[in-house]
């Protein structure tokens, strides 16, 4: 079961926006240190819509070769064409990934039974691979239904779901219907104790890239049913949830990325560095 703290790695660049692999592998070895249950690579704030099916692929290896098994490593294969997340997710499989990441198909916008259909050519495609979905309709301009997905949960290897709805209004309606093996994963660090007092088991974290101890920390809490001292704790964390929103993630993460020296502020259009008004209030949060 996929439980705990994921942290949804950046993608650092370099000055020619190549991947800047050696501030990869820190980052890879910092998240570690940290304790954190794994690492997703080359979800929305690994900027995977920017990179090519090689680079998504080379990524995930490397991801996988330098955890060496000291934490989990989710990839991020999925696509708007069911034949191209089949043949990412058949790659980061080879590589031994613990698990991947399937977004819903973006921009063609499929029914409900469309999106059943593609992720279920996926699971059975590899059915030896662990299926996270992605439930993100800001992103996709597809929202996965109560239905679609409690039929989708019912398919042996796929086992998560990240929600990054903005909701718990849903969740509500069918979380006590799924499997009991099957783990419902926050998509918003902002909601995430909201979403594991209804039964959500952890988050994919875009803050904790930045802070993966603190983070971690107020995980482990409340997974050791401390929610109230969880809750204290994070509180103190929520303006700094909601300034890695003020522009299109991961533009405000990585730029406190590399104020702090962890990356280069490089990004890939149509990406850019944030407003200058922007940078003002990240810089007050390190």
């Amino acid at each position: 079961m996929f439980q705990g703290l994921y942290t949804a790695l950046i993608t650092p660049f370099d000055q020619e926006e190549k991947i800047d692999f050696p501030a990869f592998d820190a980052l890879i070895e910092e998240q570690i240190l940290a304790g954190v249950s794994g690492v997703v690579v080359v979800g929305t704030t690994g900027e995977s819509p920017t990179l090519s099916h090689e680079e998504n692929s080379k990524l995930i290896e490397r991801a996988v070769k330098i955890s060496k098994g000291r934490t989990q490593i989710i990839g991020g294969t999925g696509s708007n064409s069911t034949s191209e997340a089949i043949s990412m997710t058949k790659r980061a499989e080879k590589s031994g990934v613990d698990g991947v990441l399937l977004v819903c198909p973006y921009y063609n916008k499929p029914t409900q039974h469309g999106l059943f259909l593609h992720f279920e050519a996926i699971a059975n495609a590899c059915p030896k691979i662990p299926v996270i979905l992605y439930n993100v309709p800001g992103r996709s301009g597809v929202r996965m239904e109560k239905e679609t997905i409690l039929k989708l949960a019912k398919i042996p290897n796929i086992v998560s779901l990240k929600d990054a709805t903005g909701s718990c209004e849903q969740l509500e309606t069918y979380i006590s219907e799924l499997p009991e093996d099957f783990s419902l994963l926050s998509g918003d660090d902002a909601l995430t104790l909201e979403m594991m007092e209804k039964g959500a088991k952890g988050v994919i974290s875009v803050a904790s890239n930045l802070y993966p101890k603190e983070i971690q920390n107020i995980l482990s809490l409340a997974l050791k049913g401390k929610m109230e001292e969880a809750k204290k704790e994070d509180k103190k964390w929520h303006d700094f949830y909601h300034s890695c929103f003020l522009e299109s993630n991961p533009i405000p993460i990585k730029a406190m990325m590399a104020m702090a020296g962890k990356c280069e502020e490089i990004f890939r259009l149509p990406l850019c560095p944030p407003s200058e008004k922007t940078r003002e209030t990240l810089r007050s949060f390190l």
